[in-house]
């Protein structure tokens, strides 16, 4: 790993233990209303850290991608690079496809498509709200 990407990886804890202190854990669900594709995932691996294996395939399917992945980024320059490219590729269309599937299927007690109740639909009712007064 370079020094730009420890400095990035740095940023991005400092500015997730930031939100969360403010009692914000999805920075995406807090604005959108709606949940991401990761949604769960750090559910999941607190439930597989108690011994809850089932409990963490249902807060994510995918929660143990993000290692072979990261395995894929560590050694990125020590593998053939359609390798990298497929296996990163298949990461991606997996994550995307299990959101689609979360998402559609309304008895999904993680994923929430509620973009009324995210910050952005709050000022927009609220906007509305007050131009039609």
């Amino acid at each position: 790993m370079q020094t730009k990407d420890l400095r990035s990886l740095a940023a991005i804890i400092l500015f997730y233990l930031v939100i969360e202190s403010l009692g914000v854990t999805c920075p995406i669900l807090y604005l959108t209303g709606i949940s991401c594709a990761g949604c769960g995932m750090s559910r999941a691996w607190l439930s597989l850290l108690r011994g809850d294996i089932a409990g963490a395939f249902a807060y994510h399917p995918l929660f143990w991608l993000p290692v072979p992945a990261a395995a894929l980024l560590f050694f990125q320059r020590r593998i053939p690079r359609r390798v990298f490219r497929w296996g990163m590729g298949i990461v991606c269309v997996l994550f995307v496809a299990v959101y689609l599937v979360r998402l559609l299927w309304l008895e999904d007690p993680v994923v929430v498509f509620q973009p009324s109740k995210g910050l952005i639909g709050r000022l927009v009712s609220g906007a509305l709200a007050a131009a039609g007064s």
